[in-house]
Parts: structure tokens; C-alpha cells; sequence
């Protein structure tokens, strides 16, 4: 659906706010979403995940937003109907991974490592769930890792706690790159500035939406920035404190449908 003279920007995070953690898509989301944008507003997806793993939901919704947001923010695509995928990259953000990296394995010496490049194809070390980079991804040796210009970067550390791994995080000072740790002990990293606010921000530009018709959803502390970019930030109901203190609202919680109590309240 196009949008409408009038329609609000929508910006979806997935895991979480779309899916349960098992990947479950309720009808009454699904529902919802189609109904937002069958109204005319643009409902799209901002989300962690690359773009390989991004699209497979847009067909799960039954919607084909203008734009989608992923890799947090350092990579947005644009439908293109000539496009295998449906969409090219109209946007990447990448940085030289070397530093990041050399201070991370120092500080964490049992990490895994995962470097998703500009296509979107991730190089990995052993021992990384394969489940979480997908096909046409490879195993390198940490080496190899420092080679890649990257769009992200992304650290499991299995042993830690979450709030355990925050602290050594917090500790390793880390500099020119944007970082947000996950529900477990797994670590985002992009280039310095860059975040899902920052791409939905160029997004909201591209399709000349005011800010106060923009609305912002989601779960994670990566989507602290974009909560606190929205004209109305919503968090779900099982965030964490410091995502709820950053957004203007609280939702239901994704296992009861958080998400369509928001979007029905659209116009």
C-alpha cells in the first residue's frame, strides 16, 4: 500500500515485537500489520538481523514496505522490483573491524566472532551458531576476520551473564563504533554513530514524514535510540528497565500481542 497523505511511518523491530523467541508469528499481529498498512501508513522493519534473514518475514506479514532497516542500521534497502530479493541496498555503513575486534579478544579470551560485510555475508570463527549468520556464510580463522569491511560485528560470549558481560563491555572503552548488547551475552557492534535511529531518521526524510508521525516499536537495547527518536516510542511489555525508560509507552507483551494494540491505534 502506498502511503497516504497523512499516514504515520511505522518502524517494526522483529525478534521479540513481531516474533516470539521461538519465531512464532501470531494471526493477530500478522492481522494488524496488514491492516496498518492496508490503511496507508508505511509499516516497515527496523531490526539486528541482515538482510537475508529480514526478508523471509515481510512474506510471513503479507506487506512490502518502501524501505527496510537492517543489520541496526548500518545497512537499508529500497524495494526493487528488479531485484531477485524484491530490494537492493540503498544505504551501507561499513568500518574497519581491526581495532574492535583486537580489543574484544583480549578482554574476552572464550568469545566467538561473527563480521557480516556490505552483501551481507558473514565470516565467522568456530564454534559460532550457524543458525545466526545463515547460508552462503563462511568459517575463517579470527585472522581473517580483520580483513573484512564491515557492517557489523557480532560477539557471543557464552560464559558471561548478561549483566556481567554489560560491566566488561563498559570496561574495554570502545571507540568509533556504536554498540548494543542483546537479551544474552551477545554483543552489536556498527560503525561509530550509526544505529536504527539514524537510518529511520534517513528513511523519514526520504518519504517526508514528520517526526510526529513517526512510531517506533520494540524490545531490545538496540532500540534505545530508536525509541527516543520516534515522535512515539513504544516499548514492549517484557522489556528491560532501561527500554522502557527510554520510550514514551508501554505495550502488552509480545506473547500477548503487544505489537496490534499499537498498530491499531493508528489512523
Amino acid at each position: 500500500m502506498t502511503l497516504r497523505p497523512g499516514g504515520w511511518l511505522a518502524a517494526l523491530d522483529i525478534d521479540g515485537t513481531i516474533l516470539h523467541e521461538d519465531g512464532f508469528l501470531s494471526d493477530t499481529v500478522r492481522r494488524a500489520v496488514r491492516d496498518a498498512d492496508a490503511r496507508g501508513n508505511e509499516v516497515m522493519l527496523a531490526t539486528g538481523r541482515s538482510a537475508a534473514s529480514t526478508t523471509p518475514v515481510l512474506e510471513q506479514l503479507g506487506v512490502l514496505p518502501r524501505y527496510l532497516v537492517c543489520s541496526n542500521g548500518a545497512v537499508t534497502l529500497e524495494r526493487d522490483a528488479d531485484d531477485a530479493s524484491g530490494y537492493r541496498r540503498a544505504r551501507v555503513e561499513t568500518f574497519d573491524p581491526t581495532e574492535v575486534l583486537t580489543t574484544i579478544s583480549g578482554a574476552l579470551s572464550d568469545a566467538r566472532y561473527a563480521v557480516e560485510d556490505a552483501e551481507g555475508r558473514f565470516r565467522y570463527t568456530a564454534r559460532f551458531p550457524e543458525s545466526a549468520v545463515g547460508p552462503g556464510s563462511e568459517e575463517v580463522p579470527f585472522e581473517s576476520l580483520l580483513e573484512v569491511e564491515a557492517t557489523r560485528v557480532v560477539v557471543i560470549s557464552p560464559n558471561h551473564a548478561t549483566e556481567e558481560f554489560l560491566g566488561v563491555v563498559e570496561q574495554m572503552g570502545l571507540s568509533r563504533v556504536s554498540y548494543a548488547i542483546g537479551w544474552t551475552a551477545w554483543l552489536d557492534i556498527a560503525p561509530d554513530g550509526v544505529n536504527k535511529a539514524t537510518a529511520m531518521e534517513w528513511v523519514r526524510g526520504r518519504l517526508g514524514v514528520p517526526i510526529e508521525r513517526t512510531v517506533a516499536i520494540g524490545d531490545g537495547r538496540n532500540d534505545i535510540d530508536m525509541l527516543e527518536w520516534a515522535g512515539r516510542g513504544v516499548a514492549m511489555g517484557q522489556a528491560p528497565a532501561e527500554v522502557v525508560a527510554a520510550a514514551d509507552e508501554t505495550t502488552r507483551e509480545v506473547r500477548d500481542d503487544g505489537l496490534a494494540k499499537v498498530l491499531d491505534t493508528l489512523p
